[in-house]
């Protein structure tokens, strides 16, 4: 298990949270809980009640509709927000492609910490768009 000192620096490294100082990385690093998924395990279901707010540490994961992969995710990537921002559950199963270790933070904290940290929230709301943006072309 890692400590704050260690989730704070792994936060630092990861473009979503690049706007922020260091003492709100350190402030943050304790709301973020550290979760271990192995090859070939299930992370989101597509259907069910999303869990948390996801971002990738180590390894990778897949984007899956009706078992096709869609997209592949990676270190610094997330998932899990739509589900939590609508209110609905997951419309993509996620599934971990490799040994994969993601900081969580519970759905229920979601709303609170984003409207704690706008910066970050306008780091999501740009990878949103680029998403949508690229699903469009």
């Amino acid at each position: 298990m890692r400590t704050d000192g260690d989730i704070t620096q792994i936060l630092s490294g990861i473009g979503l949270f690049t706007d922020l100082a260091r003492p709100q990385l350190e402030e943050i690093a304790h709301t973020f809980d550290e979760q271990y998924f192995n090859p070939g395990e299930r992370i989101l279901r597509k259907g069910f009640t999303g869990t948390g707010f996801y971002v990738i540490v180590e390894g990778e994961a897949s984007i899956e509709v009706e078992g096709r992969p869609i997209a592949r995710l990676g270190r610094g990537d997330f998932f899990g927000e739509i589900s939590i921002l609508l209110g609905e559950p997951p419309s993509t199963d996620v599934v971990a492609i490799s040994p994969l270790t993601c900081l969580v933070l519970a759905g229920s904290d979601v709303q609170e910490f984003l409207e704690g940290h706008p910066k970050v929230m306008f780091r999501i709301l740009q990878a949103e768009a680029a998403k949508l943006r690229s699903t469009v072309r």
